[in-house]
């Protein structure tokens, strides 16, 4: 009788340490759990703040730009651009003109509207001293109008005559003259005083300066069309970034420095070339 009161009392020791065990393997675990939620929470609060340090240090290195001056007045211009005009009006004309018209009839189009500024590549490569980009576009102009059909057939690129485009702005930079205040302007973009100076001289040479205003419009119109089209496939790296405005703006003035230094330049990703050249293509075609 007594080994019986004796086994039940063992019995019941036996219980209340197991219990007590996995009691105390529950805290443990609950306590693990809440510090891998603690940790969690700390490195996602420190990835958010460095983020918006990052951002932070962006703004203050674009409010302190010293080539834009007006960003204050640019950046709402911008927004109009692209949150409203684009998305509304240039990318659906754009995208509509690549899907609907024949490619042979976009690219004769293109090639004539291209042909129109040779003249004045022609005298801008001279004021340079490039006399081999000089004689290769007058060669160009001259082959493409007569054999090319006034420029609808790029003939001379089949003989090996590359473009070799230079716009005055480009002579001014070589003369020293700085660029100037950065432009936002309404419906065209990004610009510049020594830019915008340059393309009025380019539009004063023969032909473009003997074309009437619808012919005028409908040349600046083809070129932002087929460099908008072009764009689509990037611009996904523009609404991605932490600040679109300043991210076109650095690819502006790097596309300038580009230009003037007739593409050499330092290495970069493939990524960053495509997005460049594209945007390169939409600038031109929209100046």
């Amino acid at each position: 009788m007594i080994w019986r009161y004796v086994f039940i009392i063992g019995c019941l020791a036996l219980t209340g340490c197991a219990s007590s065990k996995h009691v105390d393997e529950q805290v443990q675990q609950e306590q693990n759990t809440q510090a891998a939620s603690e940790q969690g929470d700390f490195e996602q609060e420190g990835s958010e703040q460095a983020s918006s340090e990052q951002e932070n240090e962006e703004q203050i290195a674009s409010a302190n730009d010293p080539r834009d001056p007006l960003e204050s007045v640019n950046r709402s211009i911008w927004a109009f651009n692209w949150d409203f005009l684009d998305k509304a009006l240039l990318r659906p004309v754009a995208v509509g003109y690549r899907e609907y018209v024949p490619h042979f009839m976009r690219k004769g189009i293109h090639n004539a509207a291209l042909n129109l500024e040779e003249p004045s590549s022609t005298i801008n490569n001279l004021l340079q001293g490039q006399f081999e980009g000089t004689f290769t576009s007058l060669g160009r102009f001259v082959i493409n109008s007569s054999i090319g059909l006034l420029g609808t057939i790029d003939v001379a690129k089949e003989i090996g005559l590359e473009r070799h485009p230079e716009e005055f702005g480009e002579v001014l930079a070589t003369w020293g003259i700085g660029t100037g205040p950065y432009l936002m302007l309404p419906a065209i973009g990004p610009n510049d005083i020594r830019s915008g100076s340059g393309k009025f001289v380019d539009n004063a040479y023969f032909p473009l300066a003997d074309l009437n205003i619808y012919l005028s419009i409908v040349q600046s119109a083809v070129k932002a069309l087929e460099a908008r089209a072009d764009l689509v496939e990037q611009e996904e790296l523009i609404n991605s970034s932490l600040d679109p405005y300043l991210f076109v703006k650095d690819v502006y003035f790097q596309r300038l420095q580009n230009k003037v230094n007739n593409g050499e330049e330092q290495k970069k990703s493939e990524e960053e070339q495509d997005l460049e050249s594209e945007f390169d293509a939409y600038l031109e075609g929209i100046e």
